[in-house]
C-alpha cells in the first residue's frame, strides 16, 4: 500500500486545479495549490532558458517591473546562472535548503527524465525535516508534469525561454528539435545540446526511445539560414517517417537519401549519422554518411570510434548505406557531434580533453560544457552550429522505459564515478 505523503501533497487536487484553469495560468495555479499544501510562502517557479545560462521567473502579468519582459499576459525576469545557487541546483539535482531571518528558503530542481526543465523557489515558516524536504521534492517533480502538459497549448513557456530573439531560420530549426533534450532510463542516459552559429547552420538532433531500441541521428544540412534550415526539416521528416513506419536502419538512411535526392535542390546534402541501439541485446548499429567520427569515452580514453565513411544523404540517389557495428560496454559514454565542434576558429579546442575533463558529469551538463566551450574557445564568434549528443550506456536488462528509480540512479551515479576514476588515471 501507498504510504501517504509526509505534508499531505495530494497530487490529485493539484492536478484538479490545474485542470480548471486556462494553460496560460495553470503555473501559477499549481504553485498556490502547492504552497497551501506545503505551508509555504512565496513559491515561483523559474524556467531554464535555452541558452543554459540563465533561469526565467515566470508570472502573471501585472504592473510592470524594471528588468521584466512583458508579453501574452505574462511577464519574464531573467536571471544569470553563473555561480548562483540556482546553478548548483540545476546542475546538481539536489534541494538547496538555507536559513532566512524569518523561515527557510527552499530551492527544488523541476525535472523530469532527467530533463532540467527549471527551479521552484519556496519560503517554509519552520527549518524543514528530511520528510518535508522529500515532500519539496515531490512537489517539485509534480510541477514538471504540470509545465509538460501546459506548454502544449501555449506559447508563454516557449517565450519565457527565449532571452534572445529568433531568426526564421532558428525558429524552424527548434521545431526539428526533440521537445526534451535529456532522456533519463534504467539502461542508458542521453543528452543533446545544439549551440547555433549567428548565422544558422541547419544542424540537429533527434531520439526516439521505443519498447525495445533507442533510435538517435545526429545530422548537418549544407548552407546557412533558411535554407539549410529547410534542407534540414526534408531530411528530419523523412527520417522520422521511416523510423515511424518501422523500417529498420539500412531502410531509414535509404528513404531519407532518397527523399533529399527527389526534393531538394541538385548539390544539396546533408551529413550525419544514424544510431540504432537494441535495448535486449546491447548491440548497436550505426550508418556514417559523410559525419565527422564520434568520441568514446572507455577506461579513462578517449578515442574516435573506427567508422567508415559513406557519401552523405542526398548525394548518391538509391544508394544503400552499410549499417556498421558499435561495439558497447556498460560505462562506455558515447559523444556524436557536427563540424562545429571542430571548426577553425574554434581550434583552441580539444574536444577530447573537454571530455576526460568532464567524465563524473551527467550527459546534460557535458554537452553543456561543451557548448559552452566552443563558444569560449571561438569568442562568441561561431561560425557554424556545433551539436552534441552524449550517450551513457550502463546495460542490464530493459526496465520498460521506466525513469530512473532508486537502484538505477545509484547505478547511474556509480559508473560516472567509474568515468571520472578512470579519467584521472595516467
Amino acid at each position: 500500500m501507498r504510504t501517504p505523503p509526509a505534508l499531505g501533497l495530494d497530487v490529485g487536487a493539484l492536478l484538479d486545479r490545474v485542470t480548471g484553469t486556462a494553460p496560460i495560468a495553470a503555473v501559477d495555479a499549481a504553485a498556490e495549490a502547492l504552497a497551501e499544501m506545503l505551508g509555504a510562502r512565496d513559491l515561483t517557479f523559474l524556467i531554464a532558458d535555452f541558452s543554459g545560462r540563465a533561469v526565467v521567473r515566470l508570472t502573471t502579468a501585472g504592473a510592470g517591473v524594471e528588468g521584466t519582459r512583458a508579453q501574452a499576459g505574462a511577464q519574464a525576469e531573467t536571471l544569470p546562472l553563473a555561480g548562483t545557487l540556482y546553478e548548483r541546483v540545476l546542475r546538481t539535482q539536489q534541494v538547496d535548503v538555507q536559513a532566512l531571518a524569518d523561515g527557510t528558503r527552499v530551492i527544488a530542481p523541476v525535472t523530469d527524465r532527467g530533463d532540467a526543465i527549471g527551479l521552484v523557489e519556496l519560503v517554509l515558516p519552520t527549518p524543514p525535516s528530511a520528510a518535508v524536504v522529500a515532500e519539496v521534492a515531490s512537489a517539485a517533480h509534480a510541477l514538471a508534469h504540470v509545465v509538460i502538459a501546459a506548454r502544449r497549448y501555449t506559447d508563454v513557456f516557449e517565450w519565457g525561454q527565449r532571452t534572445t530573439p529568433f531568426s526564421l531560420a532558428a525558429e524552424i530549426q527548434r521545431r526539428l528539435l526533440p521537445s526534451s533534450y535529456t532522456c533519463e532510463a534504467g539502461q542508458f542516459t542521453l543528452a543533446g545540446w545544439l549551440e547555433p552559429a549567428a548565422s544558422v547552420g541547419g544542424d540537429t538532433f533527434d531520439y526516439a526511445l521505443n519498447r525495445d531500441a533507442l533510435h538517435v541521428s545526429i545530422t548537418d544540412a549544407v548552407g546557412h539560414e533558411v535554407e539549410a534550415a529547410l534542407l534540414a526539416t526534408l531530411l528530419v521528416g523523412a527520417l522520422r517517417n521511416a523510423r515511424r513506419t518501422g523500417m529498420d536502419l539500412a531502410a531509414q538512411a535509404l528513404y531519407a537519401n532518397d527523399a533529399l535526392a527527389d526534393n531538394a535542390p541538385a548539390g544539396q546534402f546533408v551529413t550525419g549519422q544514424l544510431l540504432r541501439l537494441d535495448l535486449s541485446s546491447g548491440a548497436a548499429g550505426v550508418v556514417n554518411a559523410g559525419h565527422p567520427l564520434p568520441l568514446r569515452l572507455r577506461g579513462g580514453l578517449v578515442e574516435e570510434v573506427d567508422l567508415e565513411i559513406e557519401p552523405p544523404f542526398g548525394v548518391v540517389p538509391g544508394r544503400s548505406f552499410l549499417v556498421q557495428r558499435l561495439p558497447l560496454r556498460p560505462g562506455d559514454r558515447i559523444v556524436f557531434l557536427t563540424d562545429g565542434m571542430q571548426e577553425r576558429n574554434a581550434a583552441v579546442l580539444d574536444v577530447e580533453i573537454a571530455l576526460r575533463e568532464t567524465a563524473g558529469l551527467h550527459p546534460r551538463e557535458v554537452v553543456q560544457e561543451l557548448g559552452a566551450a566552443v563558444l569560449h574557445a571561438t569568442g562568441g564568434d561561431l561560425r557554424d552550429d556545433a551539436s552534441m549528443v552524449c550517450l551513457d550506456w550502463y546495460g542490464g536488462p530493459p526496465r520498460s522505459n521506466d525513469s530512473l528509480n532508486g537502484a538505477d540512479a545509484a547505478r547511474a551515479s556509480a559508473a560516472r564515478g567509474v568515468m571520472a576514476r578512470t579519467a584521472q588515471r595516467p
